[in-house]
């Protein structure tokens, strides 16, 4: 079993298994989106960020250190349940000396249902605070969203990374991490849409998808703070869905912590399904 940190070219890798183990019905788990909107951080962090294990030269786990001490991280489908693998990665993320994860209180955000989460909590971490996961089938056409809504390219980046900026206390997402991101390899399957309000930019979401009959991603979604209690949420999520089906998506998903009553409010309102909570793994 081999741990690697990939350079830049070898991210693609990465993101073309992470597409691959997308299924509808499979366990929530870490989506090439969730790489793209890393990626606005350039391909070089992006890259320090990433760690993979192989075996016989076939990636088997895929890990992002979306912070210094939280590693959201999925597995192979046929590999969820394989013993060896699991007590590996076990080993890999409680040794400091290993370059996964430091010392001290860490998360890992992982799929449920695998021998390695099982392992986890034999060796007494607990469960974090609970995230909500949604999802929207789609089979059937999505509505039109009801207000205008424009798909942003480079000459246009600013007025979603504005709104982006604008929704999120500490939000770092200026103009030049939109093309950074934009220049990563999941961005050709993504798209940012900004929904307005008269000639203003009043929410924004990139979506990503993981190839035709796939589940593709929101991430982020936002409304800008001088247009809430408008129906803008649900507007751009509608908008969203519509997008990911353009796109060949099989369902839209989203993650939004469980204690965001009004995102999940507005992921139903815009026809996506409450799934069962999911916790990170925490280590005290």
């Amino acid at each position: 079993m081999t741990l690697e940190t990939p350079d830049v070219t070898g991210l693609d890798e990465a993101v073309r298994a992470l597409r691959e183990w997308q299924h509808d019905g499979s366990p929530f788990q870490l989506h090439p989106g969730d790489v793209g909107w890393f990626w606005r951080f350039g391909a070089e962090a992006t890259a320090a960020a990433v760690r993979t294990w192989r075996r016989d030269g076939r990636l088997l786990a895929v890990g992002l250190l979306d912070e210094p001490d939280l590693l959201r991280f999925t597995i192979a489908p046929d590999a969820r349940h394989d013993e060896e693998l699991a007590r590996q990665l076990v080993e890999d993320v409680e040794d400091p000396e290993r370059g996964v994860l430091p010392a001290g209180t860490v998360r890992i955000d992982s799929p449920r249902d695998t021998r390695f989460q099982e392992l986890l909590f034999e060796r007494g971490w607990q469960s974090a605070d609970p995230w909500t996961p949604l999802r929207r089938d789609l089979a059937e056409p999505v509505p039109d969203p009801g207000v205008r809504i424009e798909v942003i390219g480079p000459e246009r980046a600013h007025l979603h990374a504005a709104v982006i900026r604008a929704s999120f206390e500490r939000s770092t997402f200026v103009d030049e991490r939109w093309h950074a991101m934009a220049a990563g390899s999941p961005y050709a399957d993504a798209r940012c849409l900004v929904a307005f309000e008269g000639d203003d930019a009043a929410a924004a979401v990139t979506v990503w998808s993981a190839g035709p009959g796939r589940p593709g991603l929101l991430e982020p979604m936002g409304v800008h703070r001088d247009h809430r209690g408008r129906g803008y949420g649900k507007a751009i999520t509608v908008a969203a869905a519509r997008a990911l089906r353009e796109l060949g998506s099989s369902s839209a998903v989203v993650c939004t912590p469980s204690f965001n009553t009004g995102a999940v409010a507005t992921y139903r309102a815009a026809g996506f399904t409450q799934l069962p909570e999911i916790a990170d793994q925490r280590r005290a």
